[in-house]
């Protein structure tokens, strides 16, 4: 026999187990079925998004909105009767803030509302104050001494470094059939560069470092409080910066909307008189300075797997400015959605499910992080005793557009798997299942610690236009996308609890 023939025969023996794995990987269409007639006929979705967003409002971790969405969605998942409702300390977190008030205008040359937020974890102003913008513009050590003695009780603007520019895509997207093929595929490996690049160190510590002083010049000069340009269309992008139990808090500040503050500026730089009516006032939270997740469970009816779990979340925190629609109340009535269907369908999982709504993602992950390092991994001690009973995590967290697939972040042996879980909702958009990895969110908590943590891939929509900003809100929402999604995902957590092994892991070098 031909060498060559006879060494391709052996290859293709050599594949037929792993061809045959991934077809035997068992999907129950008739549960498949049962989720998409209790998830699309008797959707909750409406009233889980409506609850979040209208009811509770803005949810910045540590104030009194999140700690109404602890109550809520606790609440709500008990009368559906998940088990174990819990909400539970991650750890410290640090000061709330609530702002009660909020007032500014500008009054000459003439008048105009103008369209702001403050940033969380600033102070009030003690009242209304009027007067007219200094315009500041430091940018060197030696600036300061141009200003010192000259700034108490002033209201500082800063000179525009960078104006929106017009653009010429559309508001929303859906990846389209080209999107999720390159998706499908992983980049190009491209040859190292060994030529002689010289690097010099980031000069982002040393901007830091400066905007640090020049905060600090302010609050020493008596500053009443800071306008910055923030957002456009009139949208506004708030922020702020957490603040440590027993710290002070910084000078007033409010973020304007780019077609506004841009007025005052350029008004100021031509020499005419400008003047502006401003009242913040703040309530800062300190008796209970913990930050909380909200957990609950269908418990696992296998008794050699019930003790492993299969976990679900996303995280429950918002910016201020609106009502976190997109940013994430979506992603939180997505996966309760989800809790509600396999509860309403009275399933039996082999594995507990479990899920988690995480606080304080926006400040850093720490909900997620805490999480994990309490139950699966430290960086200091290692491995806990549950680290080898989680199967899977699942997150949720860009916006309210249809899954179209999953990442994997990197890990191949499970392609097979979600390959086949995926393949009952091709018609509804559900396809891809990309090597690739995605961050920024909750599940990069478990990956980190070498757990199977995946982010769904969904349709952006106008996710990046609204997130954290005044305008994201219940509006923003598409609810028939995440009606779908929860579908998609109450199938995927049912089948990985229901199978006979763990997900696969990738290897983890600590």
């Amino acid at each position: 026999m031909n060498i060559y023939r006879l060494a391709s025969q052996m290859v293709l023996l050599l594949l037929v187990p792993f061809v045959l794995h991934a077809q035997q990987e068992p999907v129950d269409l008739q549960m498949v079925q049962k989720i998409k007639h209790e998830g699309l006929q008797n959707s909750g979705i409406r009233d889980i998004s409506f609850y979040l967003t209208d009811v509770v409002g803005p949810r910045l971790s540590g104030s009194s909105g999140l700690e109404r969405a602890y109550v809520w969605t606790s609440q709500q998942m008990e009368e559906w009767g998940l088990f174990n409702v819990e909400v539970v300390p991650w750890g410290e977190f640090g000061a709330g803030w609530d702002n009660e008030k909020f007032y500014i205008s500008m009054t000459e040359p003439y008048y105009q509302h103008l369209i702001g937020v403050p940033r969380a974890w600033t102070r009030g102003t003690d009242g209304r104050i009027s007067g007219a913008p200094v315009l500041v513009n430091i940018q060197t050590e030696e600036d300061f001494e141009k200003y010192r003695g000259q700034l108490r009780g002033k209201i500082v603007v800063t000179p525009v470094s960078s104006e929106p520019s017009l653009s010429l895509n559309p508001t929303g997207h859906r990846y389209g059939d080209e999107d999720l093929e390159n998706l499908a595929r992983l980049p190009e490996v491209r040859s190292p560069n060994y030529g002689n690049v010289v690097s010099g160190p980031s000069d982002f510590a040393a901007r830091r470092a400066f905007n640090s002083r020049l905060m600090a010049f302010y609050e020493d000069e008596g500053v009443a409080a800071i306008l910055r340009g923030s957002g456009t269309f009139g949208t506004v992008r708030s922020g702020g910066s957490r603040l440590a139990a027993g710290a002070e808090p910084p000078v007033a500040q409010v973020d304007l909307t780019f077609e506004h503050y841009g007025r005052i500026v350029r008004l100021l730089e031509a020499g005419i008189d400008v003047s502006v009516d401003l009242e913040i006032k703040n309530r800062f939270l300190t008796e209970d300075t913990k930050g909380y997740n909200v957990m609950a469970e269908i418990p696992g009816t296998d008794r050699n797997l019930r003790d492993e779990v299969v976990l679900i979340g996303g995280h429950l925190d918002s910016w201020h400015a609106g009502t976190g629609g997109n940013d994430n109340a979506a992603g939180v009535a997505v996966m309760m959605e989800v809790m509600r269907i396999l509860k309403a369908l009275d399933v039996q999982p082999r594995r507990t499910i479990r899920i988690g709504l995480w606080g304080a993602e926006e400040q850093g992950l720490f909900g997620s992080r805490g999480y994990v390092s309490e139950h699966y991994y430290d960086r200091e001690t290692g491995k806990k005793p549950d680290y080898d009973k989680l199967s899977a995590y699942f997150n949720v967290d860009n916006g309210s557009g249809k899954i179209r697939g999953i990442w994997l972040m990197g890990n191949d042996e499970a392609r097979p798997i979600f390959e086949a879980l995926l393949e009952p909702f091709h018609d509804m958009g559900a396809t891809t299942v990309t090597l690739r990895n995605t961050g920024s969110t909750d599940h990069v908590a478990f990956n980190s610690a070498g757990l199977p943590g995946f982010n769904m891939l969904q349709d952006r929509l106008d996710y990046g236009r609204g997130y954290h900003t005044n305008m994201d809100t219940f509006e923003r929402m598409e609810l028939g996308d995440m009606m779908q999604a929860a579908v998609v995902v109450a199938s995927l957590v049912y089948h990985v609890a229901m199978r006979d092994e763990r997900i696969p892991r990738k290897v983890f070098n600590p």
